[in-house]
């Protein structure tokens, strides 16, 4: 999720700031021992969120008007993270502070418009984009059903060989609590989450074909049992070309890099901040040591 938001990280608190009256007196809320005010919401919220929103609400007027992003391609990228996550899309979006869908693809809009600025400035050698589509392994949906012992796992394989259903034999035996509760479904595994898993569970995922079921497959973590739902074929190079390309530029983005082009961007927009309490907002961000 971070690759499309890396230097913008926001909650739904912060939005409400664009939305207060500034000059406003009006009461919001009412009390025996006194009122709170439009205006006294406005500068709690702006001491506390102020710099933050502000960067936003300029951010996106500076970018929407060169850097377009479809409904198509910002459903595109939802719909590929929730078939990355699988069960655990929901769950995922409220680790990050995110109130539903809708709140994730504002952030998210955001995040793939400074992307989108960012990449003019990366470059990508012919070599680079043979070598990743050399590797690339198309992508797979896999569940899998995680025992402690080889014995439990024989004994899990024998179940499965003998027409027991997959996602039963999950939710009885996986010790994989998070997939166990989705009959083991894991998702979507593909080039850009697969370092997330145990080389010798990709190795043994990647070399199943579709709905064929693994003989018990030792790691770190135990024994698993993998059934590979889906398989995808490997396109021709030139298909694929242009989305490597994207994938080769996108994988050496920086929250520096992302930095640097919001001030080329703010300054070709001539963007000046009058308000003195937030005359810091839109400075350079100190880059994160690890996004």
């Amino acid at each position: 999720m971070k690759k499309w938001i890396l230097a913008l990280t926001l909650t739904g608190g912060v939005l409400t700031l664009g939305a207060c009256n500034q000059s406003g007196s009006d009461t919001v809320a009412k009390s025996k021992v006194g009122n709170v005010t439009q205006e006294e919401l406005y500068n709690t919220m702006k001491d506390k969120y102020g710099d933050q929103a502000l960067q936003q609400l300029v951010y996106e007027k500076v970018l929407s008007k060169k850097y377009k992003i479809t409904d198509k391609e910002l459903n595109e990228k939802v719909d590929q993270l929730k078939s990355d996550l699988g069960a655990n899309f929901e769950a995922t979006l409220a680790q990050y502070g995110y109130k539903n869908e809708a709140d994730l693809k504002k952030t998210m809009k955001l995040g793939m418009m400074q992307e989108k600025a960012a990449l003019k400035d990366v470059k990508a050698t012919d070599k680079e984009l043979k070598d990743y589509y050399d590797s690339y392994q198309p992508d797979i949906k896999a569940r899998h059903i995680l025992v402690a012992d080889e014995a439990t796992a024989n004994e899990v394989k024998k179940k499965l060989d003998g027409g027991a259903k997959f996602e039963d034999v999950a939710k009885e035996y996986s010790t994989d609590t998070a997939s166990a509760q989705n009959g083991g479904d894991l998702g979507t595994i593909n080039n850009t989450n697969k370092a997330q898993y145990d080389a010798d569970f990709i190795k043994a995922a990647f070399a199943l074909k579709a709905n064929e079921i693994s003989a018990p497959v030792k790691t770190q973590f135990g024994y698993h049992i993998i059934q590979v739902t889906e398989k995808k074929e490997k396109k021709p190079y030139e298909e694929m070309k242009k989305e490597i390309e994207y994938q080769v530029k996108s994988s050496k983005l920086t929250s520096d890099d992302i930095n640097k082009a919001m001030q080329r961007e703010l300054k070709a927009a001539n963007v000046t901040v009058s308000d003195k309490d937030l005359k810091d907002a839109l400075k350079p961000q100190k880059p994160a040591a690890q996004q």
